[in-house]
């Protein structure tokens, strides 16, 4: 079986109403009958399960910098059975790290390039009309191996707006393959680490259906159907990551949402299984799991619930006397002594690492890692080299247990967020992405 044809949906930068068309695109084809594999270029958290909602198939974060191409590959595989292919790509097409490390820069170009995909731009044309082709031919032109679909214009003000934009593209020679009107009411909820989460929308089934109203009134579905290109197989041979342990609690809820799709189908796909619980509805780990696992999410926003989760609180220190827990980022700081809010109220945590940490005082911290381990954490042993990114805004007061690892950014430069240890706990404030051999 050959992967579906497939298109990468672009923009030159972030804020151009991307997201939605995206949404509304797999919500559209999917009534249309289609089964549609959607993916996420990047290191998005979020994303992911906006598309899912939208599509009704999980969708999986494809990475050119953490990546390599067996890994990439095995990714590539989920699509397997879908009849169409519509990635997500994240800030701008072409921006990425200014050093490209062992595998790519992480762009959302490198992404399509990889993966055969034309690229979609969606333009933000407000303001302008000739001049947006001026725009769109630039990203045309500057890598021409790229496959270039064609062009959305978004926030059209009126027909003669529309007129004079597309007289722009027909002198660039760039096909038109859907103009949006201007619309205040079509636009995600957001907050400090961009939208909102899709379990917290609303009324997200209903804002899904408008967003594949919209596009279906404004954007030639045949046209993009027809401009999707077929993509290289992957190969469901090729190992996703392996499970850290055999029974594994997973915190699941709004404060702990932040795990990478891959990680936990392939913790499925080898048999491991996985045990959601809720910390904000004060449910503690399974007993019986062989490791408690915490990931990112918004433990700022409810400290002061986790603070008063006695049973949750009080199950992750039993676990801990004798088996592992990990914790990254927002469950990191779970895992800490002390969270300061935006308040600067104080809320006890776990205490199972020393860490304390602040949203009073924000630091933005965002950037892929690669990180070596100096001491083992779930899955890995002592010198194992991980890929992971970061992205938050709080800062470390005190971090007085053993570092977990040596941290670089994506320039090699080595920083001071290692990490911690502590006994059977670990922590790190990057989502870890895969091993640095995948």
């Amino acid at each position: 079986m050959t992967n579906p044809q497939g298109l990468l949906i672009s923009a030159p930068s972030s804020g151009t109403g991307k997201t939605t068309v995206m949404l509304g695109l797999l919500r559209a084809l999917a009534e249309d009958g289609l089964a549609v594999q959607p993916f996420k270029s990047g290191p998005d958290y979020i994303d992911p399960a906006f598309h899912r909602a939208a599509a009704g198939r999980a969708s999986f974060n494809l990475d050119s910098w953490a990546m390599g191409e067996p890994l990439m590959n095995a990714i590539s595989a989920q699509a397997e059975g879908a009849d169409i292919v519509v990635a997500e790509g994240s800030m701008g097409l072409f921006d990425g790290v200014a050093k490209p490390g062992e595998l790519g820069h992480g762009s959302s170009a490198e992404t399509a390039l990889r993966m055969g995909w034309p690229v979609v731009l969606v333009l933000d044309v407000g303001g302008q009309a000739q001049s947006a082709a001026a725009t769109a031919l630039g990203f045309r032109m500057y890598n021409p191996d790229l496959p270039f679909a064609g062009v959305i214009l978004n926030r059209c003000a009126s027909p003669r707006h529309e007129r004079l934009t597309r007289l722009g593209m027909e002198r660039a020679g760039l096909p038109v393959l859907g103009v949006l009107p201007r619309r205040g009411d079509l636009t995600l909820p957001e907050r400090h680490l961009g939208l909102i989460q899709a379990v917290e929308h609303p009324d997200l089934e209903s804002a899904i259906a408008r967003y594949a109203a919209f596009l279906r009134e404004h954007v030639d579905l045949e046209a993009i159907k027809l401009a999707a290109s077929s993509s290289p197989k992957g190969s469901s041979s090729v190992a996703l990551p392996r499970p850290p342990a055999q029974r594994i609690a997973l915190a699941r809820d709004a404060a702990f949402s932040f795990t990478y799709p891959h990680l936990l189908e392939g913790w499925r796909a080898a048999g491991a299984e996985i045990l959601p619980f809720l910390p904000l509805a004060d449910e503690a780990p399974a007993a019986d799991a062989d490791l408690v696992w915490l990931p990112g999410g918004y433990p700022e926003l409810h400290a002061g619930t986790l603070a008063a989760a006695e049973s949750f609180l009080t199950g992750l220190r039993k676990h801990a006397e004798t088996k592992p827990v990990h914790g990254e980022c927002g469950g990191y700081m779970a895992l800490g002594d002390v969270l300061i809010d935006k308040d600067g109220t104080r809320h006890k945590m776990a205490g199972l690492l020393g860490l304390v940490t602040s949203y009073e005082k924000r630091k933005f911290n965002l950037g892929y890692r690669k990180a070596h381990l100096t001491a083992p954490m779930p899955g890995f042993d002592t010198g194992t080299a991980l890929r992971g990114h970061e992205f938050h805004y709080s800062s470390i007061i005190d971090q007085p247990d053993a570092p977990l690892a040596r941290v670089f950014d994506a320039e090699g430069a080595e920083g001071p967020q290692t990490g911690s240890v502590r006994g059977n706990v670990t922590g790190t404030f990057f989502h870890l992405i895969a091993e640095a051999s995948q």
